[in-house]
């Protein structure tokens, strides 16, 4: 098994990002807050394009660098992102996904405490593309998607706690849309229930593990790193 140790990583910024882990087929990147995964109407720098001038510099390659996206975070989300070198290798992570063969951790920190320390939530979610935000229904729905997460509470001060979540699908704004239907929204969300946003202007939450069987060498793979210090100053 491949692993990297947890670690700390730095409050990263749009002016940069970090790379955890890159071979010939993949690449493992540290998002940072605030910037968008792939291109959106904003025209903001994003991170896939970051991504790839990055290789092209490197590698010094000429023409259009492949990359492929194998999975998005939320633009105030930061944490571990991982991105395909190669077609072969994006198909494969892509059906691992599809598979629910790739597991991903999250720390989020929310306003109060949940009654149980430790639990699973279902939900079913709509989206309204227009305002880019989703809806969380405890009965199925016409066009709402099923969409499941556990969570445990690590610590609980001040009237905030922390969790450390493992969602079990991989719906749009998932994590923010559940803990904020069970009257918990986390800190800086302001989408969907905060009322206060962090200095920063990133919401708290961080994807902070990940695992999956290397697209190519069937290997497994396991990465894990911490929230950055101050990320909600």
């Amino acid at each position: 098994m491949r692993h990297a140790e947890r670690k700390q990583v730095k409050n990263t910024s749009s002016a940069g990002f970090e790379v955890v882990y890159e071979d010939n087929h993949l690449i493992l990147v540290i998002k940072p807050f605030n910037i968008p995964t792939q291109s959106d109407k904003s025209g903001d720098p994003d991170l896939l394009t970051m991504v790839k001038k990055r290789l092209k510099e490197k590698y010094s390659k000429p023409g259009e660098v492949f990359l492929g996206m194998v999975h998005r975070l939320d633009r105030p989300v930061g944490g571990l992102c991982l991105f395909a070198k190669t077609s072969k290798a994006a198909s494969r992570l892509s059906e691992q996904l599809r598979e629910r063969k790739i597991r991903k951790e999250y720390v989020a920190v929310v306003i109060g405490t949940p009654r149980e320390k430790r639990g699973s939530l279902t939900h079913y979610l709509a989206k309204d593309r227009e305002k880019n935000r989703v809806s969380a229904y405890k009965n199925p729905k016409p066009d709402a998607k099923k969409a499941e997460l556990e969570y445990e509470v690590t610590k609980s001060q001040g009237g905030l706690c922390q969790l450390l979540v493992k969602p079990r699908t991989g719906r749009s704004h998932q994590i923010r849309a559940q803990l904020a239907a069970i009257g918990h929204p986390i800190v800086g969300d302001l989408k969907y229930g905060a009322k206060e946003p962090t200095q920063g202007k990133n919401i708290l939450l961080y994807a902070t593990r990940l695992e999956f069987i290397h697209p190519v060498t069937k290997e497994e793979m396991e990465f894990e790193i911490e929230p950055p210090k101050g990320w909600g100053a």
